[in-house]
């Protein structure tokens, strides 16, 4: 499969060069040329490597992809370093009706979340270098709001021909998630902490993608640049996965019947794990409403209110860090799919946040979620 650019101005790659790259020449993100359909019933009893292998092959093998085997061996190694043969369990609380099912996704080496994707990246990597036959070092450089910056360095770390750079908000990581990036083990993982919160952390990884003379000089040097953020499509796909996973295991219990709509809530900050949701139930995964879940920094729960971006507002630091994001990287995939893939008017709106801090996108699909009474609608709301 090809992908082309959110932007629509780099021309389209294969799935090597994408992951290889991480973001496209014109400064937009990878998406791939359509959402492959899923059988998801044929999975339902499947293992873990068998259902990513059926979810990420279509998009990641084939011409200008990764080899099928390597695929397959890839995900059976991260697979490997994850405390429970599910990977990612289900575990279903109340009864039939108004049952919650909770995707245990902390079983990774790091425990967060992103050990999924973390885990499978720096494989996925080494096949692309093959692929395309990389020569030098893959300079690996990843912004984090907490736990992405650990389970990329954990991921990356000992990796032949890698070095992995990991920039941080000094005083916007917890406690935790700082000595476990500065005590990090391996011979080529660096961590740089710096002043400001992490969408400067990320504005300075994505200029650098996007400075073609710093990417020449660094090429001069013998280093090709990758990044492990979800930026990179690599990071995305594995992500897609658990909800295939999670619905299979919602079938197995009873809990939902074929075809039966599940709804999913997604605490987000960089907007990839609510992507990946959106393109698993374009696949074919029966997912019904989709809540973008926000922290007290809301910026995307005010902009499925009212169809506007602001990011012109301090950040906020709360006790979930991870989430405290004002300029979300993925929403633009989001709008690119909503749009019809209309990525003329993506690029403005990119061009304008970049600018200005704000865009204006006008009327967006979905209705607000169910939710208490009393609660605030537009902190909960739906992603059509």
């Amino acid at each position: 499969m090809r992908f082309t650019s959110t932007r629509g101005q780099a021309p389209a790659v294969g799935a090597a060069r994408a992951v290889l790259d991480g973001l496209a020449p014109d400064g937009g993100l990878y998406v791939p040329e359509r959402i492959e359909p899923l059988d998801v019933e044929s999975l339902l009893d499947a293992p873990w490597a068998e259902v990513a292998t059926a979810v990420m092959a279509p998009y990641l093998t084939g011409e200008g992809g990764l080899p099928a085997d390597g695929l397959r061996e890839a995900v059976e190694a991260a697979a490997a370093r994850f405390e429970t043969e599910e990977v990612v369990p289900l575990t279903v609380l109340g009864e039939a009706d108004g049952t919650i099912g909770l995707l245990e996704l902390f079983h990774g080496p790091t425990h967060a979340f992103k050990d999924v994707a973390l885990t499978l990246l720096p494989h996925l990597v080494t096949l692309a270098r093959t692929a395309e036959g990389q020569q030098g070092t893959t300079l690996v450089l990843t912004a984090t709001s907490g736990d992405t910056g650990k389970a990329a360095l954990e991921g990356f770390k000992d990796v032949p021909d890698t070095e992995v750079v990991v920039l941080y908000p000094t005083e916007g990581v917890s406690f935790m998630q700082k000595q476990q990036m500065r005590t990090q083990a391996g011979g080529n993982v660096h961590v740089l902490g710096i002043h400001g919160d992490f969408d400067d952390a990320q504005r300075a990884v994505k200029a650098l993608f996007a400075d073609a003379g710093a990417r020449e000089r660094l090429t001069g040097r013998g280093y090709a640049v990758s990044s492990a953020n979800s930026i990179n499509l690599g990071r995305l796909l594995p992500q897609v996965v658990y909800y295939v996973t999670g619905y299979a295991a919602l079938r197995r219990a009873g809990v939902v019947a074929a075809g039966e709509p599940v709804d999913v809530v997604v605490p987000t900050g960089n907007f990839g794990n609510l992507l990946a949701a959106t393109w698993a139930r374009a696949a074919g995964v029966p997912l019904g409403t989709a809540v973008c879940a926000t922290n007290e920094n809301r910026v995307l729960a005010d902009f499925f209110a009212t169809g506007t971006y602001d990011a012109r507002r301090g950040l906020v630091r709360t006790d979930s860090p991870s989430m405290d994001i004002l300029v979300s990287s993925n929403l633009e995939r989001f709008l690119h799919d909503t749009s019809g893939r209309d990525s003329d008017r993506v690029r403005a709106a990119m061009a304008q946040l970049a600018d200005e801090r704000v865009f204006d996108w006008g009327a967006l699909p979905g209705e607000p979620a169910d939710l208490p009474e009393g609660a605030d609608a537009s902190r909960h709301r739906v992603v059509a």
